[in-house]
């Protein structure tokens, strides 16, 4: 049940004019099948996976599937919205990003975080990180499969001159 409320609430949060069926909705049934999916593609020693379900409007919701801990990263102008789908670990957000590297101009990552939060997770949990917040995940023992939505503020538009 939570998984189909987090679904719905991430469909509204991405809404556009419908384009295409296959990018613009995911059914909770969908769901289970892409994790199977998505971990079935990964190699071995492969940490990170990461496959797009819904996008439109500038956002994009995707599967992230985690078997081992990642660089800590920063989006700078995204807020991302997440579940747990499946397995298990912590979320460290918030502190200061240590030795920052731009990836791209959406990702900076970096060493580890100094400072920050830590926060067990397991399915059914819902996070927010606030664009510019400094974030890692730590992976349990059967991965982590996080449903993810990155959506960039609106910013206002700039007074005509």
């Amino acid at each position: 049940m939570r998984v189909l409320l987090a679904l719905a609430t991430l469909a509204v949060a991405t809404v556009a004019p419908a384009q295409d069926a296959a990018r613009d909705f995911a059914a909770a049934t969908d769901i289970p099948r892409a994790v199977a999916a998505l971990g079935a593609t990964m190699k071995p020693g492969q940490g990170f996976a990461m496959q797009t379900l819904v996008s439109g409007g500038g956002s994009v919701v995707a599967l992230e599937y985690w078997k081992a801990e990642g660089r800590p990263a920063v989006h700078p102008d995204d807020n991302e919205y997440a579940t747990v789908v499946a397995g298990s670990g912590t979320l460290l957000s918030g502190g200061r990003l240590v030795d920052p590297h731009v990836v791209n101009p959406g990702l900076t990552d970096g060493a580890r975080i100094e400072g920050g939060t830590t926060r067990a997770l397991r399915p059914g949990d819902v996070l927010l990180i606030p664009a510019g917040v400094p974030h890692g995940f730590g992976v349990g023992a059967n991965g982590l499969v996080l449903l993810g939505t990155k959506i960039t503020p609106r910013r206002p538009a700039a007074p005509a001159r």
